[in-house]
């Protein structure tokens, strides 16, 4: 078991091993993230915040995820591609992992495990049950673009129901939040 979310071992888009460690120090927000869902315009948003906020210490942590619906069909190289094509994401993106199921990465076990409730909990959930979809059980992952926020001391902080976008209140507060505290 690693003492810490940012030891566990993961990959970057272009296959090199990592682990988050790589930013201690930062806030980090990582997000499982898709090319082909109704959600995918947050790119754009995700991308902005960063632009913004990096200078103060936050890392945007992309994981691509096919988990739900199969939104996230591509490899590696055609996220990256259509990643850097359609909203010139600058920020970390990452080799594509499983967010649920039995084959869900340590990561997401971790992150998960924290305990940490999910701030705007409901609508999606709403929504995607109305489809027939029920997700997120036991603490899971609900769909596409849910955050985990973890602070310069390397432990979840805050947690975000995917349809909370990078600009919502909520979520811009609990960042600065952690920005302001000392690494």
């Amino acid at each position: 078991m690693t003492d810490s979310v940012l030891d566990i071992p993961v990959k970057r888009i272009d296959g090199s091993e990592t682990t988050l460690a790589d930013y201690s120090g930062k806030v980090i927000m990582v997000v499982n993230v898709a090319s082909k869902c109704g959600l995918t315009a947050q790119y754009e948003s995700l991308e902005k915040l960063y632009e913004d906020k990096r200078d103060d210490g936050l890392i945007i942590a992309g994981f691509p995820a096919n988990d739900f619906k199969g939104q996230e069909p591509g490899t590696d190289d055609e996220i990256l591609s259509f990643c850097t094509l359609i909203y010139d994401v600058q920020f970390p993106m990452f080799s594509k992992i499983a967010v649920s199921g039995a084959e869900r990465h340590p990561l997401y076990n971790s992150l998960i495990g924290s305990g940490v409730e999910i701030t705007g909990d409901g609508p999606m959930r709403e929504r995607l049950a109305k489809h027939g979809l029920e997700t997120g059980q036991d603490g899971g992952v609900i769909w596409n673009f849910e955050k985990f926020l973890i602070g310069r001391d390397g432990k979840v902080a805050a947690r975000f129901a995917p349809d909370v976008t990078a600009d919502d209140p909520r979520l811009l507060s609990a960042l600065e939040k952690e920005l302001a505290r000392a690494g």
